[in-house]
């Protein structure tokens, strides 16, 4: 399921995403800032194994490779980069689309290690749209050029989910970012982010939307997240969840 393109004009499906006809075992979706080295990975990935069109009702480019691991076919979505998920332009608005109703059996968050501050307000936004997640911590050869120390633990820790330190252009991590994408998308691993913890009142009120919401055609949608946009007044992400429950009903 995926949103049909209602919420950009079209109908949504998750079809639109990842077309019908393009077989694979596991989808998975690959995001982050502008320059955190995401082109890089996705290269390093998939190799020749790319394809490259617009996304369904947009002018921004749709970039899509394969890649084969332990047996299993992949797909690769390279999501425009983005600062955040609220929408505010067209690239942030097909992030948060695919990332919401194109079902990724797993989402890469590309993070620049020389600057974690900036990059990991959109890993906390993510992580409230899915659990699914493997935080590719890259160029971690130029912060220890510039002697930084991350503690790679204590982040994984933090954050609840896998965090894999490479350093894309020489191929350093890349077996290791594989695998727990392979371990996370297959179910091998159970992921339970921390998430962000608003203000009692507004957890409150975000506890009792999600009890509501249960009665609403909205299967495979984070509750929390829907009551987020809810009391925030989002209007995009109101109009793509109201065509998607549509579609759902």
């Amino acid at each position: 399921m995926g949103l049909t393109h209602q919420s950009t004009g079209l109908e949504i499906k998750r079809e639109d995403f990842v077309p019908a006809h393009i077989v694979g075992d596991y989808t998975i979706g690959l995001a982050g800032n502008p320059n955190t080295g995401k082109s890089t990975i996705f290269n390093a990935l998939t190799g020749l194994n790319q394809h490259t069109g617009n996304w369904p009702g947009k002018t921004v480019a749709q970039a899509r490779g394969f890649y084969q691991y332990a047996g299993k076919n992949f797909v690769l979505m390279d999501l425009p980069g983005t600062y955040s998920l609220l929408a505010s332009s067209p690239e942030e608005e097909i992030a948060r689309d695919f990332l919401c109703f194109g079902r990724p059996d797993a989402t890469i968050i590309m993070v620049d290690a020389t600057c974690l501050e900036r990059n990991l307000n959109l890993v906390l936004q993510v992580l409230e749209i899915t659990p699914k997640v493997v935080v590719c911590l890259n160029l971690i050869d130029e912060a220890e050029r510039k002697g930084l120390v991350v503690d790679v633990d204590r982040l994984r820790d933090e954050l609840g989910v896998p965090v894999v330190p490479t350093a894309a252009n020489s191929g350093r991590g890349l077996a290791s970012l594989k695998d727990w994408i392979y371990r996370v998308a297959s179910n091998q691993v159970s992921c339970q982010p921390n998430l962000v913890k608003y203000p009692e009142s507004m957890e409150q009120a975000i506890r009792e939307l999600e009890g509501e919401l249960k009665i609403l055609p909205i299967s495979g949608l984070s509750e929390r997240w829907v009551a987020i946009r809810l009391l925030e007044n989002d209007a995009s992400a109101l109009a793509a969840i109201d065509q998607y429950a549509i579609a759902s009903s």
